[in-house]
């Protein structure tokens, strides 16, 4: 499989496009505006303790306060309420006061559930963004700090050391294992002889495979670097402020994708291009002749159409090859997608042109979960199939699409109706609320009220104001579209209605008035 990154880099904004094939897959924005949170370190203070939410409300120095539910908080409680621990922001009082919560995988565990035993108001805390803000929402926190870099992710209130469950070969798992702890276990830091953090634990991610010990230990080495750094900072730093912020769009997707089948990056930005190209000199020199400048007046992103398949997924339907279509409706609650036949008539028989529709949905459902990056619940209403083989079938070509997906993906179950429930994981806004807004005219709703139902609601309002004011005359302001309708359509019964309140009625156009409003003024 051939996979090329594209990079477009402006002074206001960068894109980042995964190309598979020659087919979008993946596009990522970052706005200098409005920068990703995520990895974000803070040192902040909490606002508000909520028992019966099991959660607290921190100011972070944000627009909103964020979010720290207790099961993201691995401190213990405090003896004293009083002290510079773990909540009090201090990294190495956090490090040693804290549980282990790694196990073999770098699943986490054993968070106290009782919030007010853990904070109250006031208390400073050092915590970590899992959740950019998105809607109203605040940017949800951990206080278990994890700091990643190309091979390793540093948990500084760890002790255990996981691998990536992508790495299969036992072998190998076990030599990365053993390679990590005896790395730790000598403790050489960055400057010669000073000794390295003793507590901490590590998750060996999948691009350490097949990595050499040197490559290891200078990881490591980078990622205390950067820990020390943030100890330094959270004990002087006020509250609220940022103490560690994780590297721009560009280097942490290059981060992301060390040691994966990348073939060649191409950046149309001369300084952003020699910037990756130091960054991969260090942590994966191997990578550095696939780092390549396009100097060409084309746009970048026109070279595989890009521009045009990111309006496409902005839009409630995507097209099948085969004639058919899917609608994907994103909601606040979840995201559902429907299969459709369309225009696909088949050439047998109507359970076989079922099938393959079905089949050819898969691919493209994973394709859009990932280009216009959905998460949280998602329901797919696949047409419906009578032999089960078919369903096994499509079910299963559904979990081989998933499987090329770098975020989280779990497909529950087949409810009773033949929905197939599943989940993605959500850490960052969706490609259609970075590039969109609600509409201001419906409201987000997706639909607006006919004229002639305008037309109603107006004639109902007259027929209020009539009976609780003495006016003598009443002026009703409106959009072209509906005075046009009760000028023509509903002009006899607007002539009965004036003539039953006993009051003029006078009609005005107003020009910025959408089609849902109006006023009703008395004169």
């Amino acid at each position: 499989m051939s996979v090329e990154l594209l990079i477009n880099v402006t002074p206001q904004e960068t894109r980042v496009a995964l190309i598979e094939n020659g087919v979008l897959q993946e596009v990522f924005v970052e706005r200098a505006s409005r920068r990703g949170l995520v990895g974000n370190v803070y040192k902040g203070s909490v606002q508000r303790v909520l028992p019966g939410m099991q959660a607290a409300f921190v100011d972070v120095g944000l627009a909103r306060t964020a979010f720290l539910h207790a099961s993201d908080i691995s401190s213990p409680p405090h003896p004293d309420r009083t002290g510079n621990g773990a909540a009090q922001g201090n990294p190495k009082a956090a490090s040693e006061q804290a549980p282990n919560y790694a196990n073999g995988e770098g699943e986490r565990f054993g968070a106290p559930t009782n919030i007010s035993d853990l904070l109250r108001e006031g208390d400073e805390v050092l915590v970590q963004v899992v959740k950019d803000p998105i809607g109203t929402k605040g940017a949800r926190l951990t206080t278990r700090i994890a700091i990643p870099s190309c091979y390793l992710v540093y948990m500084p209130e760890g002790s255990a050391v996981g691998v990536s469950q992508r790495i299969e070969d036992e072998n190998e798992r076990e030599r990365l294992r053993e390679q990590i702890r005896t790395l730790a276990a000598n403790g050489t830091d960055v400057t010669a002889g000073e000794e390295a953090p003793s507590n901490g634990g590590y998750i060996v991610r999948t691009a350490a495979e097949s990595a050499s010990n040197e490559k290891l230990e200078a990881d490591m080495k980078f990622l205390h670097k950067i820990w020390g750094a943030v100890g330094e900072r959270s004990g002087n730093a006020p509250v609220p402020s940022v103490v560690y912020e994780d590297f721009p769009l560009v280097i942490r997707t290059m981060r992301e994708l060390v040691g994966t089948e990348i073939e060649r990056v191409r950046i149309d930005s001369r300084e952003t291009c020699q910037r990756v190209q130091e960054f991969v000199r260090q942590f994966s020199p191997e990578m550095e002749t696939r780092i390549e400048h396009y100097p060409g007046e084309r746009p970048i992103f026109d070279l595989y159409g890009v521009e045009d398949e990111i309006q496409k997924a902005l839009e409630l339907k995507a097209q099948l090859k085969s004639g058919g279509h899917l609608v994907i409706d994103q909601t606040e609650a979840m995201t559902t997608i429907d299969v459709n036949t369309g225009a696909f008539v088949g050439h047998r028989n109507l359970e076989e042109t079922i099938f393959k529709t079905n089949l050819e949905a898969t691919q493209a459902i994973a394709r859009q979960l990932r280009l216009r990056n959905l998460g949280g619940i998602i329901i797919i209403d696949f047409i419906d199939m009578e032999d089960e083989e078919h369903k096994r079938q499509v079910l299963r070509s559904l979990e081989k699409r998933l499987e090329r997906d770098h975020t989280k993906t779990h497909i529950s179950e087949v409810s009773s109706l033949g929905l197939v429930q599943m989940t993605r994981k959500r850490s960052r806004e969706s490609l259609e609320h970075i590039l969109c807004e609600g509409c201001p005219t419906c409201g987000g709703r997706g639909s607006v009220k006919t004229a002639e139902s305008v037309g109603y609601e107006i004639f109902r309002e007259i027929l209020r104001e009539a009976r609780q004011y003495d006016a003598k005359q009443l002026l009703v302001l409106a959009s072209a579209e509906v005075v046009d309708r009760l000028i023509d359509e509903e002009s006899t019964s607007f002539a009965e209605l004036e003539a039953f309140i006993g009051v003029p009625i006078k009609l005005q156009v107003e020009s910025q008035y959408v089609r849902e409003q109006y006023d009703v003024v008395l004169m």
